[in-house]
């Protein structure tokens, strides 16, 4: 079983960890979400046309059986 931590060390513990994380700069945060925004518009568009020519397809192939 894990031993018990009193809250106030468990808070400095926190803190200290906390100051040991190199934060991001603006630059980079801004940089990180342009990129991410870029390859979701990316990725729905493929996936868009994916879809129409599965469909497409499958529409082509069923025509066959009328």
């Amino acid at each position: 079983m894990a031993s018990k931590t009193n809250p106030l060390t468990f808070i400095r513990q926190v803190r200290a960890e906390t100051l040991k994380v190199t934060w991001p700069s603006r630059r980079e945060t801004m940089i990180s979400t342009i990129m991410v925004l870029v390859m979701v518009v990316f990725a729905a568009l493929f996936f868009f046309a994916a879809d129409q020519l599965i469909g497409w397809l499958l529409g082509f192939v069923l025509s066959f059986g009328n």
